[in-house]
């Protein structure tokens, strides 16, 4: 089945900003134990996998009364830690208002828990891919400032007609990226940290590229919909990826790449700077995989 939350316009009962009321207590019983049930088994798989930052902005969540986040509750502990706070929105919206909401602050969760039968894999980002994967990082500085840059380049990139090379650096840093922590390796993307089954791939598998970020490399790099990355991108922490992102003239990098050849996900390219540091062990005993 298809993914089925993909607007052009905005739906009955959604806002010209693209935002919406949540309506928390439309909210089954069935949705509040599929959050539950994805929540304490993502919650325990990631110690030992996911970024500091991460982990520890999981405990806003965990303030939070058990099932589907209530979205006035969850920017009450929020905001006032990261000046951040969350919207809802139907699902994938549009660029120029997407990149407006990051600019200022806000960030878009999908109003939509996955079903139950797709409770191990969701064809399209629910509710519990934005809020559980991207929403403890907003508690880190660097990485909040980053957000905040990414959007500001974004409403410039739409000007340009270069959202499409801008989208790769998110999917490779905010979905997949990975981090040096400590002299290890950790993952901190969103697309990460609601699949264990494909952090444990980027993390400890032989089989997938890991080099060190390149915004030029990145933005010329195609990425995969529906399969494990075949390349993953690394920072060495926050700052730098934040430092990299004011610094570097993104106009240029679109200018120059608009005419060359895309990378598929898997390509080597010349230049590569590969990491070569410790990866965290795999876990023994063939832990249950989402």
């Amino acid at each position: 089945m298809a993914a089925t939350h993909i607007f052009d316009a905005p739906p009955e009962g959604v806002a010209a900003d693209w935002t919406m009321p949540q309506n928390w207590n439309a909210f089954t019983a069935e949705q509040h134990e599929t959050w539950r049930t994805l929540f304490d088994r993502q919650a325990a798989a990631l110690r030992g996998y996911a970024c500091r930052s991460f982990l520890d902005g999981l405990d806003i969540l965990r303030r939070l009364k058990p099932g589907v986040p209530d979205f006035a509750e969850l920017n009450a502990l929020l905001k006032p830690v990261s000046g951040w706070e969350v919207v809802a929105v139907p699902g994938w919206i549009p660029n120029q208002p997407f990149f407006e909401h990051l600019a200022n602050k806000r960030f878009p969760a999908a109003n939509f828990v996955r079903p139950p039968e797709q409770i191990a894999y969701s064809e399209e980002p629910d509710m519990f891919h934005d809020i559980f994967g991207h929403i403890p990082m907003l508690t880190d500085p660097a990485f909040s400032d980053f957000l905040v840059a990414y959007g500001q380049a974004g409403l410039r990139a739409e000007k340009l007609g270069a959202s499409d090379f801008l989208g790769r650096l998110w999917l490779y840093t905010v979905e997949f990226g990975l981090v040096v922590e400590d002299g290890e390796l950790r993952a901190f993307g969103g697309g990460l940290m609601s699949s264990f089954a494909e952090t444990l791939s980027a993390l400890t598998a032989p089989e997938p590229r890991r080099i060190w970020l390149d915004i030029e490399r990145v933005m010329r790099t195609r990425y995969n919909f529906d399969e494990f990355q075949q390349t993953y991108f690394v920072v060495a922490d926050f700052e730098d990826l934040l430092r990299a992102t004011e610094e570097t003239d993104f106009a240029s990098i679109y200018s120059k790449i608009a005419g060359a050849p895309a990378l598929e996900p898997g390509d080597a390219c010349p230049g590569d700077l590969a990491y070569e540091g410790r990866l965290p062990a795999a876990p023994a005993g063939g832990e249950a995989l989402i």
